[in-house]
């Protein structure tokens, strides 16, 4: 609750009692009064009762009480300016009680000499001026102790509260005297005069302190701009950052043992910067300190590495080095920064660049252009709008010192630079108070002298003892020890000296240096935005993407088309690949016991005790019972081939097959890992589903490992469909043929070849050596693939041969099966086919069709983290694109609304100021009126 409500209340308050005042009609005033009546109340309420005063006036209308509304006026002023502390209210409190008794005792003295000839009447009238101030003074104090405690249940910001705790503390004694009760009018001056005293000294106090809460919440706003463009400043690094959008930081400079990481690692407290001989920093070292009060450890983040966060700083050490030594020694130095981030409560909020040494000779094992690629890395980053920390050593001359020659090369005037002495304790302390006094070099920032070393103890002379305990302490008290004893770095000399100021300078000049370059830095986005609005808009047609969304996409448009295919792949498309693989099967065993074999060699063969010309004449029940006992045993190995296994091996590469034709007609043919994932998937659930099946299939189909019944018309489609299954391989036996006419050189170069071989086995020619050296005329290989001919040619005449049988008249019933086997063995294979696509379809499909797009689901969608999310739309470059367009334009918006609160921050703190100098211009006490 503020002052001016405070104030609007109490005004309200004392109108309210004002108003109050009894009225009424004058009759008669000739009764006589008592004497001493100005001692009487009861009296000055009788003629008050009688006293007929015109409407609206105040019972004392013609005595001095009457300006008691100017005190109703003054009232808001009084109570806003007390507002702020309670120590303050407590004396205005005892002023306004002496100034109350005081004006009543005046209205009293008054009242006596203008009233003098109505004596009791007029004492009458004083007592009843003195009752209706007292109460007005009493409302007036229980409005104040309502209002204090409407004022104490309202939230007050932390550093209020701070000051008005201080403040109570140290008010108290003055409060003391105001719960005194009021003394008689005749001691009023004194207590004017003290209350007055009182009230000046409180409104100095109140004044200097309002003056001390407005510079703490501008340290606080200033310190929240600082975060804020440190933060500004990382999030622009996530996406690049041109050339033209640059945030001010400050740039560590300095040759190679001036003390350089000394200065950083005493403001940070930890040794974690690289050591070594041989130049180990060969990368800038973008380093960010973040103030968190509220932390409990101290940790540092590598956020281009993704190594979350390192509490031991050793180990960050480790890190710096490697990342430093991976530079090639070839390339000297490398512009790639390493972005480093310290979370500390003892740390600042800054913005640091640790640079490459200056060095001034280069060694043997050194390229000969270290020097001047050393040089200009230093130039690249010393540009406006940064700030230089120079770094010079206090034994060495300020007019040798390479940081400063170099500094002043882009910032002649030293308006960017501070100047900071390391080593103050190896110098004379005249030496050092003359180099921090230095004119010739001068500096707008000034100098800076630090000793940023702990003493050496037992374990060695170390800079820091290696550990997680924080030595800004230590440093603190060596400096202090040092610079407190030479009266050359006195508080009169003025001279700024110790690690405690160098940070509070680089806050402020950090603070300065940003909030300077906030409008610069705003039309700087506000360009960026628009070239990347307009490559969104152009290139993309303002299409948002993100890679939540793309996977969202792809995944539902892949399961679309898996939708699409498990509604035409069912049970017939699982019989017509049964089919076909036992139709192969039923060739295979016709192939072994009834056809032909191929040539194994090209010696005369033996006779055949059953040909396969004489099926058809054949006395199965006779002598020729070799025919059914082929029969009997080729469909017993039918029946026991393992139909369940193959059968179910089939499908599940058959389904596999058809994900990955899904897969690479899918957006995901762009992405190896979702590639990857979806292959997994569905192997994994078909490998786990085919071990069950198998072993139930082969439980369906165990009957028919004994006996098999055939129908007729199981029969006459078995007859159809092996016709169909005979013309099919008859073509293959052809298509074979003419392609080894193609490689042998011709049909006549066949013929003749195959001429030579027919002679051979018949032998009419006797061939040595099998013809592996070649006969007749004809190499080896072409003898090779002679005999294969001669096998297609001898299979095409069976096929033909037994095309005729199937098509006559003694294979049109099923009595006669075994002179036509090769229809009776279609027929078991289409039995099996029927068992086997029935049992497939409702268990392997139905279940792979259910599953997959769940697994689906966990492995692309909820199982997958946010890194492999963004991995994944990033495989696809086009993608990538896209996405690094939207992230840019969305970062850069969020970025610009950041920047214009802050410039509204900052425009605030102008105001401030502004107020601040016409408050000096004016100063001075303030009274009641």
């Amino acid at each position: 609750m503020s002052g001016r409500l405070i104030s609007a209340r109490l005004a309200t308050l004392a109108r309210r009692t004002a108003s109050n005042t009894p009225r009424r009609l004058f009759f008669n005033t000739s009764n006589q009064l008592p004497a001493g009546g100005l001692l009487r109340t009861e009296a000055g309420l009788r003629l008050v009762q009688r006293r007929a005063w015109p409407f609206g006036s105040y019972a004392l209308h013609n005595v001095p009480a009457a300006r008691s509304i100017s005190f109703a006026r003054v009232i808001p002023k009084l109570v806003g300016k007390f507002a702020t502390a309670g120590a303050a209210a407590g004396g205005a409190v005892i002023a306004g009680v002496s100034y109350i008794q005081y004006q009543a005792g005046q209205a009293g003295s008054w009242a006596v000499d203008v009233f003098n000839r109505t004596k009791d009447g007029a004492s009458e009238v004083a007592g009843g001026a003195l009752d209706t101030a007292s109460g007005i003074f009493d409302q007036l104090g229980r409005g104040w102790s309502k209002t204090k405690e409407d004022l104490e249940s309202v939230e007050k910001p932390e550093w209020l509260q701070k000051l008005l705790a201080r403040e109570e503390s140290g008010g108290s004694g003055g409060g003391q005297g105001g719960g005194k009760e009021p003394q008689e009018p005749k001691k009023s001056g004194a207590g004017t005069v003290a209350a007055g005293a009182a009230a000046l000294g409180y409104s100095q106090d109140d004044e200097e302190d309002k003056e001390q809460a407005e510079r703490i919440a501008r340290d606080e706003q200033m310190m929240m701009l600082t975060k804020k463009m440190i933060e500004i400043r990382g999030l622009l690094q996530t996406v690049g950052q041109s050339e033209s959008l640059t945030l001010p930081s400050i740039v560590v400079i300095g040759s190679q043992s001036s003390g350089k990481s000394s200065v950083l690692e005493a403001i940070v407290g930890h040794e974690f910067l690289p050591k070594g001989h041989n130049m180990v920093t060969r990368r800038p070292i973008e380093l960010t300190l973040v103030h968190t009060p509220d932390a409990q450890a101290e940790y540092g983040e590598f956020p281009a590495l993704g190594l979350g966060k390192v509490s031991d700083f050793t180990q960050i050490q480790k890190t710096l080095t490697d990342l430093n030594l991976a530079v090639p020694a070839s390339d000297c130095v490398s512009d790639d920064p390493i972005q480093l981030r310290i979370h500390s409560p003892n740390v600042p909020d800054l913005s640091l660049i640790d640079l490459p040494g200056y060095i001034q000779v280069t060694g043997r094992d050194q390229p000969t252009e270290l020097k001047e690629k050393i040089a200009q890395l230093c130039e690249k980053y010393i540009r406006p709008p940064n700030v230089i920390l120079a770094i010079s050593a206090a034994d060495v001359d300020l007019a040798n010192s390479t940081a400063l020659r170099a500094s002043r090369k882009v910032d002649p005037r030293g308006e960017r630079t501070i100047g900071v002495i390391t080593k103050m304790d190896l110098v004379d302390p005249d030496r050092g108070a003359s180099l921090l006094n230095d004119k010739k070099y001068a500096l707008r920032l000034g100098y800076v002298g630090v000793v940023c070393r702990v003493p050496s103890t037992a374990s060695g002379p170390k800079l820091f003892n290696r550990g997680s305990a924080n030595v800004q302490t230590a440093i603190a008290k060596n400096e202090n020890a040092y610079f407190s004893s030479h009266s050359e770095f006195s508080p009169e000399s003025q001279l700024s000296v110790g690690t405690g100021n160098l940070k509070k300078k680089l806050m402020h000049v950090l603070e300065q240096t940003m909030a300077a370059s906030l409008k610069t830095t705003s039309e700087a986005i506000s360009r960026e935005l628009a070239e990347a609005t307009y490559e969104y808009k152009v290139q993309y047609n303002e299409r948002p993407l993100s890679a939540e969304s793309y996977l969202a996409e792809s995944l539902d448009a892949f399961k679309h088309s898996f939708r699409g295919f498990s509604d035409q792949f069912g049970r017939q498309q699982v019989r017509e690949l049964l089919k076909h693989e036992l139709d192969q099967q039923v060739l295979n065993l016709l192939a072994q016991r009834y056809w032909n074999r191929p040539l194994e060699d090209l010696s005369v063969p033996l006779p055949e005790t059953d040909p396969l010309s004489h099926l058809p004449k054949a006395d199965i029940e006779g002598e020729d019972q070799i025919w059914q006992i082929k029969l009997d045993s080729s469909s017993a190995s039918l029946t026991k081939l393992g139909v369940g296994r193959l059968a179910t091996s089939v499908v599940a590469n058959a389904l596999q097959a058809h994900i990955d034709h899904l897969v690479l007609t899918s957006r995901f043919a762009a992405h190896p890992f979702a590639r990857q994932a979806i292959t997994e998937a569905s192997t994994s659930i078909l490998k786990d589903l085919s071990y069950d099946i198998a072993d139930e299939l082969e439980i369906c189909i165990k009957p028919y490992k004994y006996r098999i019944e055939v129908e007729d018309n199981e029969w006459a489609k078995g007859r159809e469909n092996v016709t169909n299954v005979l013309k099919e391989e008859l073509k293959v036996c052809e298509a074979a043929v003419k392609k080894l006419e193609d490689q042998m050189g011709g049909r006549k170069k066949v013929r003749d070849v195959i001429a030579f071989i027919d002679r051979v086995r018949t032998g009419q020619v006797v061939l040595e050596g099998d013809g592996v050296g070649g006969a007749g005329g004809f190499s080896a290989s072409l003898l090779t693939k002679g005999r294969e001919a001669v096998f297609l040619r001898d299979r095409a005449d069976v096929l033909k041969m037994r095309l005729l049988a199937v098509k006559s008249k003694q294979c049109a019933t099923k009595k006669n099966k075994y002179h036509c086997p090769e229809v009776f063995l279609d027929a078991v294979a289409d039995k099996l086919t029927t068992t086997a696509d029935l049992f497939l379809d409702a268990e392997l499909l139905s279940k792979f069709y259910y599953i997959f797009p769940r697994e689906l689901d966990a492995r692309l969608g909820r199982g997958l983290s946010q890194s492999e999310i963004d991995r994944f739309a990033r495989e696809d470059p086009k993608i990538r694109r896209h996405l690094d367009v939207v992230r840019r334009k969305d970062l850069l918006e969020h970025v610009l609304k950041e920047m214009e609160s802050l410039r509204q921050l900052e425009a605030r703190e102008k105001r401030y100021s502004r107020r601040e100098v016409k408050e000096e211009r004016r100063k001075g006490g303030w009274s009641l009126f």
